[in-house]
C-alpha cells in the first residue's frame, strides 16, 4: 500500500502510452486532508528539469494536495514548451481534484531532451484521477518505474499514525539525492516547518549517502505530504526517526536494484576527526571505478581503497591507516595485514571498514560494483 498506508491518501497508476513498452507510466497521489502540509528536497544539480523548476516554486508555500508523476520522459531541456507542459499538467490535476495548481507537485523521469506527448499525458492524468483509490499505492509505485526491476515501497508505524513511501531509481545514484523520485505520505498533524526539518534530517543520512555511480540526476525529488487525518501530533524526534527508517529502507531498495550490480557495498569510515571527514573518505572510495571493478572481480585489492582515501580532504596520517574487507583486516598501519585469501567476496553484501585513527566520528556510504551489465544497460539506454 505504501503511499496509501497512511490515512487521508488515494493513489493511482495508469498507462498513458508514454512508454514504448506499454507499461504503466502515470502515477497520481492525492492528499484528501484535512491538512495539506508538505515539504520537499530536490537535486542540487544546477541543470534541472522543468518539473523540478515548477515544484521548487510551488512547494515554497508549504503545502501540496497532490503529486503527479510520469515515467517515459524526463521533460528536461525541452524549452519553454516543456515547461508549459508541466504547468498545464499541474493545472489539469488541480481542476480535476478541486485545488489550485500551486498545490500540485509534478515529477518526471526518463530520457532528457525529448518533449512529452501532451495529448497522451493529459489523457493519462484524467485516467489517473478516475482511478484514484485508497488501495492504489501499489499501482502508483509500479507506474513510476523506468529501468527498475521491481517497485520500491516502505511503511512504518508510530503510535496511532503511519509513514509510507514509494521510490523509483536504479542508476545515477549519487549524493545530493539520486536519479530517483520519492513520494512519502503520513497522516500526522505537523506543520510544514517541522516536516521540512524532519525530511532534510532523514535524507541527509539516507538518500544523500547513496553513491551508485557518481552521476547526479536532473530530476531528483523527495516529497513529503502530511494529511493530518490521524489527528495525532507526534514528538518531532519520534516522527523524524520513523521517517528516517522509511527513507533508509527505500534507499537500500534502490541500491539493491542498481543497474547491473552484483554486489552492494557498505563503506564505513571510523575514528575520523569529523563526520564530514568520514563522509569525504567514503565517497571517494565509492566513486573509484578501480575499486568497484575489483569488487566485481572478487578481488579484495585494498591498495585501491587506500589510493582513494588519499584523494579525500579528510585529516589522517597516511602511514597509519587500517582497512577491513568483509571483516578481514587486510591492511594494518598502512601495510600488509591479514591474508586477502581470507576475504570471501562471493556474497552479494560487502562491507569495507576504513579506520582513520584521527577522532571518534564515523559515517557509512553505500555503493555497488561496476559490472559488464551496467555498461551494457547504460550504453543502450536511448534505444
Amino acid at each position: 500500500m505504501s503511499v496509501t498506508a497512511a490515512q487521508g491518501f488515494t493513489a493511482a497508476g495508469v498507462t498513458a502510452g508514454l512508454k514504448d513498452s506499454g507499461n504503466p507510466d502515470i502515477a497520481l497521489v492525492v492528499n484528501e486532508g484535512p491538512s495539506a502540509a508538505a515539504a520537499a528536497v530536490f537535486t542540487s544539480n544546477r541543470c534541472q528539469a522543468n518539473p523540478v523548476l515548477w515544484s521548487k516554486e510551488a512547494i515554497k508555500g508549504g503545502s501540496a494536495r497532490a503529486v503527479i508523476l510520469n515515467s517515459g520522459g524526463a521533460n528536461c531541456y525541452t524549452g519553454a514548451e516543456g515547461f508549459a507542459t508541466t504547468h498545464r499538467t499541474a493545472e489539469l490535476v488541480a481542476e480535476l481534484i478541486g485545488s489550485g495548481a500551486v498545490d500540485v507537485q509534478v515529477c518526471s523521469t526518463g530520457l532528457i531532451g525529448r518533449l512529452l506527448d501532451e495529448d497522451k499525458l493529459m489523457a493519462g492524468v484524467r485516467s489517473a484521477v478516475d482511478a484514484l483509490d485508497a488501495g492504489g499505492g501499489d499501482a502508483a509505485a509500479t507506474a513510476i518505474m523506468t529501468t527498475d526491476h521491481v517497485s520500491k515501497q516502505s511503511v512504518r508505524e508510530g503510535d496511532g499514525w503511519r509513514v509510507g513511501g514509494m521510490a523509483k531509481g536504479a542508476g545515477m545514484l549519487a549524493p545530493a539525492l539520486a536519479t530517483m523520485l520519492v513520494v512519502i505520505t503520513t497522516d500526522v498533524d505537523l506543520p510544514a516547518e517541522t516536516l521540512d526539518e524532519a525530511l532534510r534530517a532523514a535524507t541527509s543520512r539516507t538518500f544523500d549517502r547513496l553513491d551508485s555511480d557518481g552521476c547526479q540526476s536532473t530530476n531528483d525529488t523527495v516529497l513529503l505530504m502530511a494529511s493530518g487525518a490521524s489527528g495525532v501530533t507526534p514528538d518531532a524526534d519520534a516522527f523524524t526517526a520513523r521517517l528516517t527508517e522509511v527513507c533508509g529502507d527505500l534507499a537500500m531498495q534502490l541500491l539493491a536494484d542498481a543497474e547491473g550490480a552484483d554486489h552492494e557495498i557498505a563503506i564505513t569510515t571510523v575514528n575520523a576527526a569529523t563526520e564530514a571527514d568520514a563522509l569525504s573518505v567514503g565517497r571517494e572510495v565509492a566513486r573509484s571505478n578501480l575499486f568497484k571493478t575489483a569488487i566485481f572481480g572478487k578481488d579484495p585489492n585494498w591498495g585501491r581503497i587506500l589510493a582513494s582515501v588519499g584523494t579525500s580532504d579528510a585529516r589522517f596520517d597516511p602511514q597509519n591507516l587500517d582497512v577491513a574487507v568483509n571483516g578481514v583486516w587486510v591492511c594494518r598501519d598502512s601495510g600488509v595485514g591479514e591474508s586477502i585469501d581470507l576475504v570471501d567476496l562471493e556474497p552479494r553484501h560487502v562491507t569495507v571498514t576504513i579506520d582513520l585513527k584521527s577522532g571518534d566520528a564515523s559515517a557509512t556510504v553505500w555503493t555497488n560494483d561496476l559490472t559488464h551489465a551496467y555498461v551494457h544497460e547504460n550504453s543502450a539506454y536511448s534505444t
